[in-house]
């Protein structure tokens, strides 16, 4: 058995969450056309059983987009990411253009030269890109010599995503089998029902909201053939919990279903799902309130 531990990495949005999804073949990490959706590291886990005592298991962790923080959320995010560079085995460096087209690669690429780990740049999206454009990316990667493997793929489409699997496999040593083969996430179903909401109010909400929601679920009681979950959606200004519970209540009501229906889905049982908006002023430059919300130790 070969086992180890990869790192996703990149800018917001450039689509860590829905590689890690395409390679554990569900969802577990939630994703939008937002930047900086992923606010945790969250680990999946790749499992192949070859044969008797032999096959290869990869935690994959899928980390925030690596920005310049303006906020303690956003110094918590951009932490958690570069601690990931000493933790893994393999770093995957996710990009979806020519390295000198945004400062936030060029930052993350100097951070990457300092670091021994393995490096493997991903280039996605490749089934946007015209066959030059995605030569010139390739070449300019090439070309800077910090990578010890190059390759193109589409995280949504899953084109080549079994190919980069087989070559981030071929960085991991013998080892052992840290998790159950059937287990693909070692988050809590809390974690993820609060992670599932907030992905409803991303997707619902206008620009101007979404980095200042917080999602903390209350309780979860699972029974027989139902689980009742309580949740508090935080905001941050009195304007956006009137614009997120919207006219008669409708847009709550939207978010609020359109979870349900992806949790049941999930649990595998009905859901019974409380959903209550309440105003935390600048949540994201409190230490408390992003203890409490999970952000930080």
């Amino acid at each position: 058995m070969r086992s180890g531990f990869v790192g996703i990495v990149g800018r917001p949005n450039v689509g860590k969450s829905t590689l890690l999804n395409a390679i554990l073949g569900e969802k577990i990490a939630i994703t939008t056309e937002k930047p900086q959706t992923t606010r945790n590291t969250i680990r999946g886990i790749y499992t192949r059983i070859d044969g008797v005592d032999e096959g290869i298991q990869m935690v994959f962790i899928d980390t925030p987009g690596i920005h310049r923080p303006r906020t303690k959320l956003g110094s918590y995010m951009t932490e958690a990411a570069i601690g990931t560079f000493r933790e893994v085995d393999v770093i995957l460096f996710l990009a979806d253009s020519h390295p000198e087209k945004t400062p936030q690669d060029r930052y993350i690429l100097d951070l990457l030269k300092e670091t021994d780990t393995p490096r493997i740049a991903v280039i996605n999206k490749v089934d946007s890109l015209k066959p030059d454009e995605f030569q010139e990316i390739f070449h300019a990667y090439e070309e800077m010599e910090i990578f010890d493997n190059i390759i193109g793929i589409s995280a949504l489409q899953g084109i080549r995503v079994e190919e980069l699997l087989e070559m981030t496999g071929e960085y991991m040593e013998e080892g052992p089998m840290y998790f159950p083969e059937d287990q693909v996430s070692e988050e809590p179903l809390r974690f993820i029902a609060a992670e599932i909401i907030r992905e409803k109010v991303l997707l619902y909400m206008e620009d101007e909201i979404p980095h200042g929601v917080a999602v903390e679920i209350e309780s979860y009681e699972e029974e027989d053939e139902l689980t009742r979950i309580g949740a508090v959606i935080y905001c941050e200004k009195k304007s956006h919990k009137g614009m997120i519970i919207g006219k008669g209540g409708r847009k709550l009501k939207g978010i609020g279903k359109s979870a349900r229906q992806e949790l049941e889905a999930l649990v595998g049982t009905k859901v019974f799902l409380q959903t209550w908006v309440k105003v935390r002023e600048n949540w994201r430059d409190s230490d408390r309130a992003l203890s409490q919300f999970g952000y930080g130790e």
